[in-house]
Order: C-alpha cells, then structure tokens, then sequence
C-alpha cells in the first residue's frame, strides 16, 4: 500500500466549488481507496492504495473525473505520494523554522518546471518577496502573506502557469501533508 495526498485546486474558496469533506471521503472511498482522511476545508485528502506508486497521474485524473460527475465542476487535481512530499519539506530553500507558516508558501507543479520559464519575472522589483524554485514545486516566501504578495499574484499569471496545473498551500499545509502521508 501507498499513501497519497491530493491536492484539489479551489474548492471551498469564497463559497465556490463547495466540497464538503465527508462527501470528499465518501467518494474517495467509491475509488476503492482505504484510509481515507482529509485535512482542513481547502481540498486535501490522503488515502492508501496498492496500485502502483509510478501511477499518481492516473489517480489525479481519476479523482477529478469522479469530483466532476460527483459535484457538477471541474477540478484541478495533484497527486503526491510521502517521499516527494517529505522531500518538498526538507528541501525548503528558506529557514522555515524562523518564519510565520503564513509567510512561507509552496506552489505544486504538474511536471518539472525550468528557471527559464520564470526569467522574465523581474525577482528583484518584488523584494523582500522571494521565490525558489524545487523539484515540480515553487517556494515562495511572502513576508506579508499570500494574501498581499505582489510575487504570488504576477507568478499565477498565465505566461508562467501555461500548460500547467498548479496549486498553493502554506507551510503549515505542505508540513501537515507529509506527516499525514508517512508510513
């Protein structure tokens, strides 16, 4: 068995793409996953599967095809297992230790993404607002919150998500879904 997150994109947010998190397991669960868990009203699930762990892609696809007969709307859907999720947390560019977890957010990315893609991103303008790039993920550290970050909002822009599937959480979040992933 392997244990996942998903990571669905905007649900529950400003009262669109309402999912209640008992339906959320309960349609899981209709997948055929076990342990099925969810943390906080912002679309993230964990559950155990034995199918293959070189399948995350195919589990996203499924969970947004079921989310969307399910509810009525499309949905963005991500699929991490433990390791990458452990990895994302330990390989954090900033001291996250001595930063307010609303001042530290991680962007996930469908597939890998390459310094070239953000060049044209002017990093400097936005200071102190910084952003790392990781493995298929965005480490942005936003003093202020996500909620005022100039960085954030130029970074979501199309020119730079084009062709991608994305979505953000908080440090507390990214931390929260490793240990909820770990063997």
């Amino acid at each position: 068995m392997t244990t996942y997150a998903a990571l669905l994109r905007g649900i529950n947010v400003g009262g669109a793409k309402k999912v209640p998190m008992a339906e959320l397991r309960a349609l899981l669960s209709s997948l055929g996953h076990e342990d099925v868990r969810t943390h906080l009203q912002s679309g993230q699930a964990v559950f155990s599967t034995d199918r293959a762990a070189d399948e995350p892609d195919a589990l996203a696809a499924e969970i947004a095809e079921a989310v969307e007969k399910g509810f009525g709307f499309t949905v963005d859907v991500l699929v991490r297992d433990h390791a990458y999720l452990r990895a994302v947390v330990d390989d954090c560019p900033f001291p996250a230790g001595d930063l307010e977890p609303k001042q530290l957010h991680v962007t996930y990315f469908s597939e890998p993404v390459g310094a070239e893609r953000f060049a044209e991103a002017a990093p400097e303008s936005f200071l102190p607002e910084e952003f790392r790039l990781g493995d298929r993920a965005l480490y942005l550290y936003a003093p202020d919150g996500l909620g005022r970050s100039r960085l954030a909002v130029q970074l979501a822009r199309p020119r730079f998500t084009k062709g991608l599937v994305t979505t953000t959480r908080n440090w507390n979040t990214v931390v929260k879904l490793a240990e909820l992933t770990a063997p």
